[in-house]
């Protein structure tokens, strides 16, 4: 009998689904809609700011509320405790992401079109790695933001990391942060591509189990046989 790594390299081979092959290529709709929508919000209210502050963080940018005035106030109340500048050159780690996410498009059309179950699996581990990789850098660049302070800076606190989901008291401002429409999505498109994964998986292994327990029917079969024919 072939061994059971054998058997499985030759499960990975096998075609999709057509089934499988069309919900990948309608699965780019979604990745592409997240590409051009605010991934994250974090907003800011305290007394003196009833209305609140916020920030979209894009793909390739970060826009202000209040047509961008609230860049500018966020990053005149930073200078009063010493923290950088909110602007693109301290925002490069947004460069890659748009590459990132037209390589998922190039990968996913690709696998619709010729892949096989081993392509799928491929796409599956380079999503969840693009995925985690990106928001742990923005829990990297949020904690830097919080962290490296300006010790001359006017007013001096104690070091801190900004809210990363929910909201933190700081101060007297209530900072919170929440995922927005481009995350949820991009999470469609990610748990899109899962569930064809394992839908897969599932039907591979009960094919096995069926096609298993027929060999072994089979054998028995035969042997019963044999000496009848004696």
């Amino acid at each position: 009998m072939r061994s059971a790594l054998e058997k499985f390299y030759e499960f990975l081979d096998r075609p999709l689904y057509l089934s499988s092959r069309l919900v990948l290529a309608l699965l780019v709709i979604p990745l592409v809609i997240g590409a051009s929508r605010p991934l994250w919000r974090i907003s800011m209210k305290a007394p003196q700011y009833p209305q609140g502050l916020y920030m979209d963080v894009y793909t390739y940018k970060v826009d202000g509320g209040h047509k961008g005035q609230d860049i500018k106030e966020i990053n005149t109340l930073n200078h009063y405790i010493g923290m950088h500048k909110i602007d693109r050159a301290e925002l490069t780690d947004l460069d890659w992401i748009p590459f990132a996410l037209g390589l998922l498009v190039v990968l996913t059309l690709r696998c619709a079109a010729i892949g096989n179950v081993r392509a799928l699996l491929d796409l599956v581990v380079i999503t969840g790695y693009v995925s985690v990789f990106a928001f742990g850098r923005f829990v990297y660049k949020l904690y830097v933001f919080g962290h490296d302070l300006d010790p001359e800076a006017p007013l001096k606190i104690k070091p801190f990391t900004p809210a990363i989901f929910g909201s933190k008291q700081i101060a007297n401002f209530t900072t919170s942060s929440y995922p927005q429409s481009g995350t949820i999505w991009i999470g469609v498109f990610g748990t899109g591509v899962m569930a064809i994964a394992a839908w897969h998986l599932i039907a591979g292994r009960i094919a096995a189990t069926r096609a298993a327990k027929a060999a072994k029917a089979a054998a028995a079969q035969a042997a019963t046989e044999q000496p009848a024919a004696a």
